[in-house]
């Protein structure tokens, strides 16, 4: 057993700090780290987000001086959207820990954003003590029944031997088969020292009547029964992941170019074939997939982004790829039928149709087709974005002189309506994982904590935020939070006439910047 190991262990068992077992168990899986990811070195830092609590305390003190650094936002949905970036931008787990009640309430729509992602998320949540559950103790309500159907596992820890094996099993769950969301419940008294549980449950040393004698013997076997074996070394090892992975360098650089077929990328795709490529297409996608004799759906849904499939050509030949089987089968009983349906991983998959189609080279009369038609829409939209409207500016000028103006390392995180609408029009994205934005369940406000766990993964990279101006509303006060902990960012906000009025305050500092239009 390595030194590092030896010491997580005696942490784990000293009476101090019960929390100190989680923070060995996320320090030890290096939650989230990477080392390099795909073809960008990310900080071995790991990163737990959070809004403090007393159900919580014990887990962000023991991890803090675990190493794990603890980042503090204004708002609990912020610390799972930021959490949903770190595990979008590192392909591991991002983390986030907030109280008990109102505390995980608030995360709900954050919790749903990232399971219709397809994020790895693993939020942590303070609980009443188990013994005065249902009895009307602080912030005590059913949490489990809240997020049994947003994640895909949910768990309560009832003692503290269970809190390694609990946290184990989370982690391997949140990564497995179909990535996702998971919850675990911390109950407080797994979190504080054997003589605070004692105190604050009412164990006594001796009762005067038969019943106290009665109570204080219930009382002492759960206390018993809460700390036996706490102090027992544990495996802390990450479970096997049941997942193919594909080596994300080669699936992302190398085998759409290989093949040479022509691509539409939408959502966390977007960048996936750098700033400009030969193969990407971004126009008249609808006319494309109405003529095309094979069309690959590589981890598309046939949901509202596809007309629920009913923009694929009826002769066509469809060969779609999914982890998921229902999202794989999406509306295949009403509009469209796959070909070949293949549930599986879409990287591992597109690496070894590569190599089985070495030598293929697509119809180049095909893709100058699609070509042309995509310069004949730049065009377009070119002259659109010279046009000068009565009052205010052209948002596609303003997105076309931005698109001139970024550098080639940075990322976008895209929240918000119309505008945002227009920014995807335009705007692309230099590489992969460099444009964030909520996907299908199109949430509002997840600018805030999209740009803050971008940042930390990204230290060196410009990060802007193209906010509509309603939805930079559910995020404002995170520019306090860049501030705090040097973090900044640069947000473009769109303001309509009679919109959110913004004036100067001294928490929008020099380092974050908010620019209003």
């Amino acid at each position: 057993m390595d030194d590092q190991m030896v010491a997580y262990i005696t942490l784990f068992t000293s009476t101090a700090v019960i929390g100190f077992g989680i923070g060995a168990v996320l320090s030890y899986f290096h939650l989230p780290s990477s080392g390099r990811t795909r073809s960008f070195k990310i900080s071995w830092s790991s990163y737990i987000f959070t809004l403090p609590g007393g159900h919580i305390s014990p887990i962000l003190v023991a991890s803090e001086k675990l190493g794990i650094r603890i980042v503090d936002t204004r708002h609990e949905v912020s610390t799972v959207f930021a959490a949903d970036a770190v595990a979008r931008m590192s392909g591991t787990v991002g983390v986030a820990a907030v109280t008990a009640g109102p505390g995980l309430t608030n995360t709900v729509t954050a919790v749903k954003n990232a399971q219709m992602a397809e994020s790895p998320v693993l939020l942590i949540g303070g609980a009443a003590a188990s013994i005065l559950k249902g009895r009307g103790a602080l912030q005590d309500i059913d949490q489990m029944s809240l997020f049994k159907p947003l994640c895909k596992y949910c768990a309560t820890v009832t003692s503290v031997r269970d809190i390694v094996p609990v946290v184990r099993r989370a982690l391997q769950e949140a990564q497995s088969g179909t990535p996702g969301p998971v919850f675990i419940e911390f109950p407080i008294d797994v979190l504080y020292p054997y003589h605070m549980v004692a105190k604050e449950i009412g164990v006594k040393g001796e009762g005067k009547s038969f019943m106290q004698k009665v109570v204080n013997w219930y009382l002492g076997n759960y206390l018993d029964n809460l700390f036996a074996g706490a102090w027992d070394p544990q495996d802390t090892k990450p479970l096997r992941v049941n997942i193919p992975f594909a080596n994300h360098d080669l699936v992302q650089q190398s085998f759409f170019e290989t093949l040479g077929i022509p691509c539409f990328l939408g959502g966390m795709s977007r960048g996936l074939l750098g700033q400009k490529s030969d193969i990407q297409m971004r126009q008249r996608r609808r006319d494309a997939l109405k003529e095309a004799d094979v069309i690959i759906l590589a981890g598309a849904v046939c949901d509202f982004r596809l007309s629920y499939g009913r923009t694929l050509g009826r002769k066509a030949k469809i060969i779609a790829v999914n982890r998921n089987k229902e999202q794989l089968y999406r509306n295949a009983d009403m509009f469209w039928k796959p070909t070949v349906p293949v549930l599986g991983d879409v990287g591992t998959f597109m690496r070894d149709l590569a190599a089985g189609l070495t030598g293929y080279n697509c119809d180049p009369e095909w893709i100058s087709t699609l070509r042309e038609r995509d310069e004949a829409k730049e065009i377009t939209n070119k002259k659109m974005s010279e046009e000068i409207p009565e009052m205010h500016l052209n948002p596609m000028k303003v997105f076309m002189e931005l698109e001139e103006l970024l550098p080639s390392d940075a990322v976008l995180v895209a929240d918000g309506g119309d505008f945002v609408a227009t920014a995807a029009y335009i705007l692309r994205p230099r590489g992969p994982l460099m444009w964030l934005d909520p996907g299908a369940f199109g949430t509002l406000g997840v600018g805030g904590g999209f740009a803050l766990g971008a940042k930390l993964c990204r230290p060196e990279s410009q990060v802007w935020i193209i906010y509509g101006d309603g939805s930079l509303g559910y995020s404002l006060s995170e520019f306090d939070t860049y501030t705090r902990h040097k973090t900044p960012v640069i947000a473009l906000l769109a303001m309509m006439p009679g919109g959110l009025k913004l004036h100067e305050s001294k928490f929008l500092c020099s380092d974050p910047v908010l620019h209003a239009i």
